[in-house]
């Protein structure tokens, strides 16, 4: 298999564990384990005490499948496939549901696995370019016109990373029930999902919306699990999970049985996971607004409608400069503070991402401060 290096993962395989603050991460600050522990109810309690180190079932814990079909509206345990992390449940599905002369649109910038694995899996890629002047808004007509006749899949992350793009349920269901009508699988990664802003209503399911529709879901974002690496599809096409499974063998076979019976805690408690979620990136999103309002001369963006991340944008002109890589560069080895320049997404080199959910992001937006500010 030939296929591009990934350049966010090799920025932060430099810099992640390197820097004092991490300000362009995805995820929210991690459970301890005894905290995520003592969220366990009687049942998972005595998985968890009396659980032997052997292997696990490689379609995932059948109570695991059960809780996260929870997640959904029409989705059986049977309709779940655990993977350990997106990232295997990625690389299975478009290695096995896509070939050489598919073609297969995904929006961008994005995370470069939904359309890298694609491609290196032979097929034709089109990347639905999401524009800062439209809010980054997903346009459901322009991504209409794109569809060919051998237009197999739409990939669409929301909330989105790195923009925090929302699409409305309106423009969502009409996107679903346009690839519905042309036969095209919509593949949602929704590992954001449960942190929209504002009190917005999480967007219906990918896999609730047609049966031959898939989830991507997985404990690293919005439940503030990534250590665990536990992922999932959920789809109503079997067919589709049954080649997935295939492939897993060849790959993790399956998942850690510690970290799937921390997954089952982490969604049975569910409610307190997100709430707390929420409530970090609330702060955090509300100290960023203040920030970006004193540097309103050299840094600009839309405030994301969704997930734990953000896309600002240097400011022509402006003290910060005008290029993300040298302001990157320049910003950690003055301060120790990281972001993220959006030439790690291949998408010019005027915006950076900067992460909501870390709980040193206070201390992170002083030292930029500083910076901005020198």
């Amino acid at each position: 298999m030939r296929i591009a290096d990934f350049a966010l993962e090799r920025y932060f395989a430099r810099w992640e564990f390197a820097v004092e603050h991490v300000l362009g991460a995805s995820d929210v600050e991690g459970w301890s384990m005894a905290e995520l522990v003592a969220l366990a109810d009687d049942e998972t309690r005595a998985m968890w005490e009396g659980l032997r180190l052997g292997y696990t079932e490689s379609t995932g814990h059948p109570k695991l499948r059960a809780e996260i079909a929870t997640l959904y509206d029409s989705i059986a345990a049977d309709d779940v496939l655990v993977f350990a992390g997106a990232e295997e449940a990625v690389f299975c599905l478009f290695n096995t549901c896509v070939e050489a002369g598919d073609h297969v649109v995904v929006t961008w910038p994005g995370y470069q696995s939904l359309y890298e694995v694609a491609r290196a899996a032979g097929a034709q890629v089109s990347l639905h370019a999401l524009r800062e002047e439209d809010g980054w808004s997903l346009d459901v007509d322009r991504l209409i016109r794109s569809f060919r006749p051998e237009t197999r899949m739409v990939v669409v992350n929301a909330p989105h990373n790195p923009t925090g793009m929302l699409p409305t349920e309106a423009d969502w269901r009409r996107l679903a029930a346009a690839c519905a009508e042309a036969r095209i699988r919509l593949v949602a990664d929704e590992v954001y999902r449960f942190l929209e802003h504002d009190g917005a209503t999480p967007l219906p399911a990918g896999a609730d919306l047609d049966e031959r529709d898939i989830s991507i879901g997985v404990m690293s974002k919005s439940f503030a699990l990534p250590g665990l690496r536990i992922g999932w599809l959920a789809t109503r096409d079997r067919a589709v999970l049954d080649r997935c499974a295939r492939l897993k063998d060849y790959t993790t076979i399956c998942s850690s049985a510690p970290s799937e019976v921390l997954a089952l805690i982490g969604l049975r408690a569910r409610e307190r996971v997100l709430a707390r979620s929420r409530e970090i990136v609330g702060a955090n999103l509300a100290a960023l607004d203040g920030f970006f309002e004193r540097h309103a001369d050299a840094l600009a963006w839309v405030r994301p409608h969704g997930g734990s991340i953000g896309f600002p944008r240097l400011v022509p002109g402006g003290p910060a400069g005008a290029s993300a890589d040298r302001f990157a560069a320049e910003l950690v080895e003055k301060t120790g503070v990281l972001v993220v320049p959006s030439s790690t997404f291949g998408f010019g080199d005027s915006h950076f991402r900067i992460g909501l959910g870390r709980a040193d992001l206070p201390q992170a937006i002083e030292a930029v401060d500083g910076f901005l500010g020198a």
